[in-house]
């Protein structure tokens, strides 16, 4: 990885830090490999139902409304104890 650091326009005096910016930049194959691993990684994880039906973060067809349900159904259980 490589940083780049950059001056802010604007700003009165360079001597001080807060008058820079620093950028990383990442090497673009490793974020296409990075990319092909995690996309593996979570296709084996749904064909082989690795994760919980409650895990929601980060899951294809996985949308909100699914997981309001989700938690209304505990909610509701809950009381009914």
């Amino acid at each position: 990885m490589i940083t780049v650091v950059l001056r802010k326009e604007g700003k009165a005096d360079y001597l001080i830090p807060g008058s820079y910016c620093p950028i990383a930049l990442e090497n673009t194959l490793s974020k296409i490999l990075e990319k092909v691993i995690a996309d593996r990684i979570a296709d084996t994880a749904e064909e082989h139902t690795l994760l919980p039906q409650s895990q929601m973060g980060t899951r294809k067809n996985r949308l909100t409304l699914l997981a309001l349900i989700l938690l209304a159904a505990t909610i509701k259980t809950a009381w009914a104890m």
